[in-house]
């Protein structure tokens, strides 16, 4: 194991060095790819971990291939979107040779990830069992579309599991057909997980000195992230529907058409429902026996939607944001990707960060932009070391060296 394990035992909790990721010393194997594992892997890296990205020659992580669009150097945005401040080796672990230097690097790791189907790295001698009792400290997290039980054999594919997990039976308009979300929300949520459970782990161990395995997978990583729809059929036996953008418990709670372009109305509360009357000058709409209440407004949502829509229409998404703002109303326009980077620019709210590149020659290359790591630590904030990772850039490094210098950022 590396050193992070040797260091935390004895001082669990205490500050870490100023100037030093939370997660500085602790090492990651990374035998994942395309999704859910890297960003869980990313998100740790930017706190500190050292995290190694073992992938197969030749063709490396399936998302270096999935392009357009690139980036300037004809490197897929994709793959640059999770896989920063890792360093990348490549290992053929159909090869003998290939397993045995990655059993190597898990005996000099901390944590070991992988999203491989299940029962792939059992066959390569690299299960959990296996390592676990070799080396009782390492955290081991699996991650798999359907569990590895009787959905081992499925594929795990977002938009598979975005069918079959019920979310696309709640996305759309009512009397249109399912739609998924339109990133790969599901396997966001599962590295999510992923992540909290490896550091749930970690914390275990530093209490006893035993790893363990975590397991997540998509399938109820998105049941737990259906939340209200999901409590709704677990508690009351209610199947929910598509419904658009509206909300089945609150209104006004969707998108509004505007002169221009849809409006976002987040009306919570009857407080808000009376500033919103007020600020769109219709008052008396709050004291209407069908809007007293939001159960009131959900009965009658039809009607609702009728009268703020005929009134909004009168004048642009920006000029509503505005006022319904400046009133204690939430309300926004319905923005593109652009205009949310500026709208988080404007907040003082981070968006898009630059890191240094490095050049084949050793130099200076070209930087590579990044989206910014959206947890602020005040203590010891998110760092942006490394560039996402040339494939096998790191190898003879790692492999025929110590595995220390993941700081240097021109590596």
């Amino acid at each position: 194991m590396s050193t992070q394990h040797q260091q935390s035992e004895g001082r669990a909790g205490g500050p870490c060095a100023p100037g030093r990721g939370a997660l500085d010393g602790l090492r990651i194997a990374d035998f994942s790819r395309v999704l859910a594992g890297p960003y869980a892997t990313m998100l740790l890296a930017d706190l500190g971990a050292d995290v190694i990205k073992v992938e197969r020659p030749g063709t490396g992580d399936d998302t270096r291939a999935w392009h357009p669009p690139a980036d300037q150097d004809g490197i897929s945005t994709y793959f640059l979107s999770v896989n920063r401040n890792k360093r990348s080796i490549v290992l053929d672990l159909t090869e003998e040779a290939g397993r045995a230097r990655a059993r190597d690097l898990i005996a000099r790791s901390d944590v070991l990830v992988e999203n491989f189907r299940p029962g792939t790295m059992e066959r390569l001698g690299l299960g959990h069992e296996e390592l676990l009792e070799q080396h009782p400290e390492l955290i081991y997290c699996s991650i798999s579309g359907f569990g590895s039980g009787a959905g081992a054999a499925i594929p795990g594919y977002d938009l598979l599991v975005q069918a079959v997990g019920g979310l696309m039976s709640v996305t759309g308009q009512a009397h249109g057909e399912p739609v998924k979300a339109g990133v790969a929300l599901v396997d966001v949520i599962t590295g999510l997980h992923a992540s909290l459970g490896i550091l749930a782990a970690l914390r275990h161990r530093d209490a006893t000195g035993r790893g363990q395995l975590v397991e997540v997978n998509l399938l109820t990583s998105l049941l737990s992230a259906m939340v209200n729809q999901a409590s709704a059929f677990a508690v009351a036996g209610v199947v929910p529907h598509r419904m658009g953008n509206a909300h089945p418990s609150i209104a006004p709670y969707e998108t509004l058409p505007t002169a221009d372009r849809p409006i976002a109305l987040a009306v919570g509360n009857d407080r808000q429902f009376a500033a919103l009357c007020e600020a769109v000058g219709l008052p008396g709409l709050a004291h209407d026996d069908r809007f007293r209440t939001n159960a009131d407004r959900v009965a009658h949502r039809v009607e609702l939607r009728d009268t703020l829509t005929r009134r909004l229409g009168a004048a642009s998404a920006d000029h509503w944001s505005t006022v319904l703002l400046a009133a204690g109303v939430p309300a926004g326009p319905v923005n593109t990707l652009d205009d949310a980077f500026a709208f988080a620019h404007k907040l003082g709210l981070p968006g898009i960060v630059d890191i240094p590149g490095a050049a084949a020659d050793g130099g200076e290359g070209t930087p590579s932009r990044q989206v910014a790591h959206p947890i602020t630590l005040s203590g010891t904030p998110a760092r942006y070391r490394l560039p996402p990772p040339g494939l096998g850039r790191h190898t003879a490094e790692i492999l025929d060296g110590p595995l220390d210098g993941s700081d240097d950022a021109s590596a």
